[in-house]
């Protein structure tokens, strides 16, 4: 088969898994239109760990609701993928191989940042999927690292997918409608990460929060943009990013999806 790309999705609010909006049914499409894999690996903004990223290896993981204050009809999915705790184990040894510290969860289950744009793009639920973790206070950089450890993965029909959102600042949300324009301070920060991901300027890229305008105040913390680093680390060297998709939501939620492939 062909060698897949990385995907990095932002998946919003967990809303996003029962409302039709231009990024749910870009979402619908693009498992339709990519090669089938034979397993996910979803690197996930819900899933921190310390000193190092953890994997699951659960082989029936179970479905996370990890939100409160939201309709029934989101605490009704449930996403019954089986697990990979084959590939997660090869994904550990791969990461240990190349120096990075990973820990290993026999129980961990699907967060939303998984199973909300995996109900959409796969709703057949019949690819395995497993999970790993973003590193609290870890740089851009080190994710990177472990995005390339997790490279080879790709060889073995694996889809990587970090999954956070664009921007993501929660504090800002007013119960605007979902169609709201972006202002500014949103839409210039996904136009700097766009020009700086077109140009593969890593260098600017991992020193987002000095360089991109408004980046603070779009990421008052950084788990959401972390996944976006180890996607384009496990595309490896000289990888090209295409943007696939680009809506708002809230105002507030930039929905871009990119793929990285090899340049």
């Amino acid at each position: 088969m062909s060698t897949l790309p990385t995907l990095f999705v932002s998946h919003g609010a967990p809303t996003l898994a029962i409302v039709d909006s231009p990024a749910s049914r870009f979402l619908r499409e693009l498992g339709q239109t990519l090669p089938r894999p034979k397993a996910i690996l979803v690197a996930s903004a819900h899933w921190e760990s310390h000193g190092g990223p953890a994997v699951s290896l659960a082989a029936t993981p179970q479905t996370i609701h990890d939100f409160g204050g939201f309709p029934d009809a989101l605490f009704d999915i449930r996403y019954p993928a089986p697990g990979a705790p084959e590939m997660a184990a090869r994904a550990a040894s791969l990461l240990s191989r190349e120096g990075v510290a990973v820990a290993q969860s026999p129980s961990r289950g699907l967060d939303h940042g998984a199973w909300v744009l995996l109900h959409l793009m796969y709703p057949g639920a019949d690819i395995p999927v497993a999970q790993i973790s973003v590193v609290r206070g870890a740089s851009p950089e080190e994710h990177e690292r472990i995005g390339r450890a997790l490279a080879p993965l790709r060889e073995d029909g694996v889809l990587i997918i970090g999954s956070g959102s664009l921007t993501h600042n929660l504090h800002e949300f007013r119960g605007q409608p979902i169609d709201i324009p972006a202002p500014e301070w949103v839409s210039s920060f996904g136009d700097w990460m766009k020009a700086r991901l077109d140009a593969n300027d890593l260098q600017a890229l991992r020193d987002y929060r000095a360089r991109a305008p408004n980046a603070a105040r779009n990421h008052p913390t950084e788990e959401h943009l972390l996944p976006l680093y180890v996607a384009l680390g496990a595309a490896g060297d000289n990888s090209r990013a295409e943007r696939l998709h680009a809506s708002y939501e809230y105002g507030i939620l930039a929905m871009d999806v990119y793929a990285f492939t090899q340049g």
